[in-house]
């Protein structure tokens, strides 16, 4: 009897065990889920910001303003200049970490592909909005942009699954100065503004990708991001004030 008992209680432990490994295993499984679609929409919601901020011909933000130049200067569609925009970042990587480069890294490649595919589908629904002289309404639509992309970073980067090649780069470069990923991200920015300037300058004799609205998506981006970050904060810790 004592025997049978013992059967029964490890038999019954054994079922429990299953059970919570299951369990375990599901949400698991969720977790992944509603982190991959956090990742995904965040990055459709940040490329539906930048075609905004093309249709407002006032100058795209700091990381986007190489790809657009290259559409700008030589017609390349945006999208597709992303995507070159993504590999020449990647190669930078493995030249800068060299041995210390991560072969996982290369799923930024994918990534950049599925994120030029968004800007070429962002951009053909934004050409068909009217287009508008009146510095207003230009000025709103960048500042719309600023909210959609300050919504999509919020959303993408807590997902924690693989960052666009832009952020490899600046990770990279503070990886191996030891400095600051904030300043690094300062001096990535100014760079590509710089570049983008003289290039457009030489090829179309204009500011071509910079302008007003790039000086306000550097400015405000990450004001907006912190505001909507706020509510969340206070949320998760409720001895916030």
């Amino acid at each position: 009897m004592n025997n049978e008992e013992t059967n029964i209680k490890k038999l019954s432990q054994k079922a429990v065990r299953i059970l919570t490994e299951r369990n375990d295993i599901m949400e698991n499984k969720r977790t992944i889920a509603n982190r991959l679609i956090c990742y995904f929409v965040g990055l459709f919601i940040m490329t539906i910001g930048i075609a905004l901020s093309v249709k407002s011909d006032l100058g795209v933000s700091p990381v986007s303003s190489i790809p657009y130049t290259l559409t700008v200067c030589w017609g390349i569609e945006m999208g597709r200049a992303t995507i070159l925009f993504h590999c020449v970042l990647i190669v930078i990587q493995v030249l800068i970490l060299r041995k210390n480069f991560k072969l996982k890294s290369l799923l930024q490649l994918p990534v950049g592909i599925v994120f030029g595919y968004f800007t070429t589908f962002c951009n053909s629904l934004a050409d068909r909005l009217p287009s508008t002289d009146n510095f207003f309404i230009r000025i709103c639509m960048i500042l719309i942009s600023v909210v959609l992309v300050a919504i999509g970073i919020f959303m993408y980067l807590p997902a924690d699954i693989m960052p666009l090649a832009g952020e490899g780069v600046m990770q990279a470069v503070s990886d191996t100065l030891k400095t600051e990923f904030s300043k690094v991200k300062v001096a990535f920015d100014v760079t590509m503004v710089i570049i983008s300037l003289i290039t457009c300058f030489i090829v179309k004799h204009s500011l071509g990708s910079v302008g007003v609205g790039t000086v306000i998506a550097s400015l405000f981006v990450g004001i907006v991001l912190g505001q909507i970050k706020k509510p969340w904060a206070k949320r998760s810790n409720p001895s916030m004030k």
